[in-house]
């Protein structure tokens, strides 16, 4: 098996063999639904791939290969009509360097346009289209004369554009102070907001006959509305919910194939699949979408690592998303996004929203002091570190965290917010490394009391009891290269507060599986202050009869927690403990035995 790790041809994917789930069946009802289509979906989730699958499709010039690339695909029995009967016109704007002067990137965004128009006057130099001038000076000139030279052909143009919002994304990631530049070329006669006038204006006379437009926010539409109102949104349509990819059959189907290559037991497969389903599924984009679909890259990722040594990959998540971590430090550093990362990551990694924004500006974007969590869950939810995940009764808008790898993200922002000193953040890691290295929980108990206390005592949090104190444990614990970390384990229909369960990968290693369980009683609860809780001795503060009843409390959950695991695993090296805090000045923990 070849897999299409970074490739995002078509035409070679499918003659080259490698691995592919069929998605041509939609191209029929990509034709029904519009004419000009506006398609969002997160970085590195098959979008080029998309359109260059439309390419293929539609290309006069591929014509003759129409049988040798669509032959065995879903619309290669049934083709529509409209197959290779198109000129195809493809800008990507990742393309354009979105650096220096507003004139600088009004220069780089003619040239690109004006280098596309030169390919596409090159690749169709057979079919006796009239001379296109090219203006190296005014690239919306240029297209004027290839619409004037079209029209002379009896074929329209089915305009492809690839990651139009590359721009607006650098903008609100925090290039230089690239704001004045980015307004010069979306608001009033500014090029970007010219380009879509012109194509507008080519579509009402039919010579751009079809455009398809991907993304991943609808931002720069948004500011171009005027230039742009007819792109019809899809993005949300349950039917193209899978459209970029893959379902949990397709995914099963592959790893058995594995599986007899590798001559790898059904249990074990079973665990692959266990592992992709944990890291990488999750993803809906659709109210009304019947399945979560696996992130394509990062699929692609394991599979081919899977295949060629027979053993999952180290590392869960692949570096080239790790750029996604910007999206994170740019909530955090907005007012009150600190605390929507916190309570995602405590209230079951899920936010609930009235509705998904769906119209913002860059203007909005760069504010950072009037963001709502509406404003900012929505952001998330484009930039794919939140996902759908269905209606509550009153009908508002669930979205979760879609994975274990997305959830890393914001655990290791959330580290980074609180321990800011990257020595402070080694350090706390280290100490937890002796929770499952040697089964010692203390180190890391005075780290937390030390250095995550003072910050929580120096904040204004929405919450204050035994979350708190988990977020502080999950955030040093976190470990995905030997664990599968799951800070809401549902076991007989309860939850347990932290579970890090060994990958089955990994149980060569002398390491403990972990189970832990967190009680909090505040300061008023035992009538002391912050101070007073501080100067406790070891022994006085486990006198409490308050901490005594949460600890008892704690020790009995874990004796049912952890004996329901056992049960369900088998083979576990299990510690357990039970872990108290005293507002967020003292920390009693224990480990219980089996």
């Amino acid at each position: 098996m070849r897999f299409p790790y970074g490739i995002c041809d078509f035409n070679k994917i499918i003659t080259k063999g490698y691995f592919y789930c069929d998605r041509t069946d939609r191209i029929r009802m990509l034709e029904e639904i519009g004419d000009s289509l506006l398609f969002l979906r997160p970085r590195r989730f098959g979008k080029s791939l998309l359109l260059s699958m439309l390419l293929n499709y539609y290309d006069v010039a591929k014509k003759d290969q129409f049988q040798e690339i669509f032959g065995n695909l879903l619309i290669g029995k049934n083709p529509t009509d409209l197959h290779n009967k198109y000129f195809i016109l493809k800008f990507d704007f990742s393309c354009i360097d979105p650096t220096g002067s507003a004139d600088d990137i009004k220069i780089s965004l003619y040239d690109h346009i004006n280098e596309s128009i030169k390919a596409f006057k090159l690749y169709y130099r057979d079919y006796s289209i009239p001379d296109i001038e090219i203006n190296p000076k005014n690239a919306l000139a240029s297209i004027a004369s290839l619409a004037a030279a079209v029209r002379m052909t009896p074929y329209p143009i089915y305009l492809l554009i690839d990651e139009y919002d590359n721009f607006a994304n650098e903008v609100m990631m925090g290039l230089r102070d690239s704001q004045e530049n980015y307004e010069a070329l979306v608001y009033e006669k500014g090029p970007l907001k010219t380009l879509f006038k012109t194509i507008k204006a080519s579509a009402s006379e039919s010579l751009f006959d079809r455009t398809f437009i991907t993304g991943v926010s609808p931002v720069v539409m948004s500011d171009i509305t005027s230039g742009y109102n007819i792109a019809k949104n899809i993005y949300l349509e349950p039917e193209f919910n899978d459209l970029c990819g893959f379902t949990e059959r397709e995914i099963k189907n592959v790893i058995g194939k594995i599986a007899d290559k590798c001559e790898i037991k059904e249990e074990q497969s079973k665990d692959a699949l266990e592992m992709m389903r944990t890291y990488y599924n999750g993803y809906s984009f659709s109210y009304k979408a019947d399945n979560y679909i696996y992130n394509p890259t990062l699929a692609i990722y394991f599979l081919e690592k899977f295949y060629a040594g027979c053993k999952y990959p180290r590392k869960m998540l692949d570096s080239n998303l790790a750029s996604d971590e910007a999206k994170m430090r740019y909530i955090s550093g907005i007012t009150k996004g600190r605390q929507l990362l916190l309570d995602l990551m405590i209230h079951d990694n899920r936010v609930v929203i009235p509705e998904l924004e769906d119209r913002f500006g860059i203007n909005q974007m760069l504010d950072k002091k009037s963001k709502d969590f509406t404003f900012m869950a929505s952001f998330l939810y484009y930039f794919g570190v939140l996902t759908m995940a269905g209606e509550t009764s009153l009908g508002k808008l669930i979205l979760k965290v879609p994975n274990l790898v997305t959830q890393k993200l914001y655990v290791e922002r959330i580290r980074k917010m609180f321990l800011p000193d990257p020595e402070t953040r080694d350090n706390g890691v280290w100490a937890a490394e002796k929770v499952y290295e040697a089964g010692d929980i203390e180190p890391i108990c005075e780290f937390i009391e030390q250095k995550y206390f003072k910050v929580f005592s120096n904040r204004d949090y929405l919450w204050a009891n035994e979350l708190t104190v988990k977020t502080a444990f999950l955030t040093l614990l976190y470990n995905d290269i030997l664990y599968i970390m799951d800070s809401e384990t549902e076991i007989d229909k309860r939850f347990t507060d932290l579970t890090m369960i060994i990958r089955p990968d990994m149980r060569r290693f002398e390491i403990f599986d972990i189970l832990l369980e967190f009680k909090f009683v505040t300061l008023k609860e035992v009538s002391l202050t912050g101070e007073q809780a501080r100067e406790l001795s070891r022994d006085e503060l486990e006198k409490l009869p308050k901490m005594r009843a949460k600890m008892k409390e704690a020790q009995k959950r874990l004796k049912v927690y952890g004996d329901a695991l056992e049960q369900k695993y088998k083979n576990l090296r299990l510690k357990r403990f039970a872990v108290v805090s005293l507002g967020f000045e003292r920390l009693w923990a224990k480990g219980v035995k089996e």
